[in-house]
Protein backbone atom coordinates (compact mmCIF):
# COMPACT_ATOMS: atom_id res chain seq x y z
CA UNK A 1 0.00 0.00 0.00
CA UNK A 2 2.58 2.32 1.09
CA UNK A 3 4.50 1.66 -2.41
CA UNK A 4 1.23 2.53 -4.28
CA UNK A 5 1.15 5.44 -2.45
CA UNK A 6 4.04 6.57 -3.35
CA UNK A 7 4.07 5.77 -7.04
CA UNK A 8 0.81 7.63 -6.76
CA UNK A 9 2.12 10.45 -5.30
CA UNK A 10 4.92 10.62 -7.70
CA UNK A 11 2.78 10.26 -10.97
CA UNK A 12 0.88 13.94 -9.14
CA UNK A 13 4.17 15.72 -8.48
CA UNK A 14 5.01 14.96 -12.37
CA UNK A 15 1.64 16.01 -13.55
CA UNK A 16 1.50 19.05 -10.96
CA UNK A 17 4.97 20.55 -12.67
CA UNK A 18 3.64 19.72 -16.22
CA UNK A 19 4.90 23.04 -18.80
CA UNK A 20 1.82 23.70 -20.77
CA UNK A 21 0.60 27.18 -20.95
CA UNK A 22 -0.09 28.39 -17.47
CA UNK A 23 -3.37 30.04 -16.29
CA UNK A 24 -2.75 33.58 -15.32
CA UNK A 25 -6.09 34.98 -14.15
CA UNK A 26 -6.04 38.58 -14.92
CA UNK A 27 -6.44 39.76 -11.43
CA UNK A 28 -3.65 38.51 -10.00
CA UNK A 29 -1.53 40.72 -8.42
CA UNK A 30 1.82 41.23 -9.14
CA UNK A 31 3.05 39.58 -5.98
CA UNK A 32 1.57 36.29 -6.61
CA UNK A 33 2.70 36.31 -9.68
CA UNK A 34 6.00 36.86 -8.67
CA UNK A 35 5.89 33.80 -5.74
CA UNK A 36 3.89 31.56 -8.51
CA UNK A 37 7.22 32.29 -10.72
CA UNK A 38 9.58 31.60 -7.84
CA UNK A 39 7.68 28.33 -6.78
CA UNK A 40 8.47 27.17 -10.13
CA UNK A 41 12.13 28.12 -10.59
CA UNK A 42 12.71 26.25 -7.18
CA UNK A 43 11.38 22.61 -8.92
CA UNK A 44 13.27 23.38 -12.25
CA UNK A 45 10.50 24.56 -13.83
CA UNK A 46 11.81 27.09 -16.28
CA UNK A 47 9.25 27.36 -18.81
CA UNK A 48 6.58 27.80 -16.36
CA UNK A 49 8.78 30.40 -13.81
CA UNK A 50 9.29 32.40 -17.78
CA UNK A 51 5.95 32.58 -18.85
CA UNK A 52 5.14 33.61 -15.13
CA UNK A 53 7.79 36.79 -15.47
CA UNK A 54 7.03 37.46 -18.91
CA UNK A 55 3.07 38.38 -17.67
CA UNK A 56 4.41 39.66 -14.86
CA UNK A 57 6.16 42.87 -17.55
CA UNK A 58 2.83 42.59 -20.00
CA UNK A 59 0.90 43.13 -17.14
CA UNK A 60 3.02 45.35 -15.00
CA UNK A 61 5.85 46.49 -17.09
CA UNK A 62 5.31 49.98 -16.76
CA UNK A 63 6.06 50.05 -12.76
CA UNK A 64 9.88 49.98 -12.21
CA UNK A 65 9.99 47.80 -10.14
CA UNK A 66 8.46 44.76 -11.75
CA UNK A 67 10.02 45.58 -14.67
CA UNK A 68 13.55 45.07 -12.98
CA UNK A 69 12.54 41.78 -11.40
CA UNK A 70 10.94 40.36 -14.46
CA UNK A 71 13.56 41.44 -16.51
CA UNK A 72 16.70 39.89 -14.09
CA UNK A 73 14.86 37.08 -13.39
CA UNK A 74 14.41 36.39 -17.01
CA UNK A 75 18.14 36.64 -17.65
CA UNK A 76 18.42 34.79 -14.83
CA UNK A 77 17.16 32.05 -15.94
CA UNK A 78 18.61 31.74 -19.09
CA UNK A 79 21.95 31.92 -17.16
CA UNK A 80 21.15 29.26 -15.06
CA UNK A 81 19.91 27.40 -18.05
CA UNK A 82 23.63 27.86 -19.76
CA UNK A 83 22.04 30.09 -22.66
CA UNK A 84 25.04 32.64 -21.89
CA UNK A 85 24.65 35.05 -25.21
CA UNK A 86 20.38 35.18 -23.85
CA UNK A 87 20.87 35.71 -20.71
CA UNK A 88 23.99 38.54 -21.60
CA UNK A 89 21.92 40.11 -23.69
CA UNK A 90 18.69 40.54 -21.04
CA UNK A 91 21.13 41.66 -18.08
CA UNK A 92 22.42 43.77 -20.70
CA UNK A 93 19.07 45.34 -21.49
CA UNK A 94 18.65 45.73 -17.85
CA UNK A 95 21.50 48.07 -17.08
CA UNK A 96 20.23 50.10 -20.01
CA UNK A 97 17.27 50.91 -17.84
CA UNK A 98 19.75 51.92 -15.54
CA UNK A 99 21.69 54.40 -17.27
CA UNK A 100 18.62 55.99 -18.81
CA UNK A 101 16.43 59.06 -17.34
CA UNK A 102 14.29 56.88 -14.64
CA UNK A 103 17.40 54.93 -13.34
CA UNK A 104 17.99 56.14 -9.88
CA UNK A 105 14.33 56.05 -9.00
CA UNK A 106 15.00 51.89 -10.23
CA UNK A 107 15.31 49.18 -7.10
CA UNK A 108 19.58 49.04 -7.03
CA UNK A 109 19.53 45.12 -6.40
CA UNK A 110 18.82 44.11 -9.97
CA UNK A 111 21.34 46.72 -11.04
CA UNK A 112 24.53 45.24 -8.76
CA UNK A 113 23.50 41.29 -9.05
CA UNK A 114 23.15 41.87 -12.89
CA UNK A 115 26.76 43.61 -12.60
CA UNK A 116 28.26 40.89 -11.00
CA UNK A 117 26.45 38.10 -13.19
CA UNK A 118 27.69 39.59 -16.17
CA UNK A 119 31.17 39.94 -14.60
CA UNK A 120 31.26 36.34 -14.32
CA UNK A 121 29.99 35.88 -17.72
CA UNK A 122 33.16 37.53 -19.25
CA UNK A 123 35.36 35.58 -16.85
CA UNK A 124 34.48 32.65 -17.89
CA UNK A 125 34.84 33.34 -21.58
CA UNK A 126 30.70 33.93 -22.30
Amino acid sequence: MKTQLSILGALLLLTSCASGPVDIPDDMTPAKIIQNAQAATDVNNYKRALQYYEALLERYGDVGEFLCTGKYEIAFIKYKQKKYAEARQGFEELLTRYAGPEGESLPPQFRVLAEKILSQLAERGH
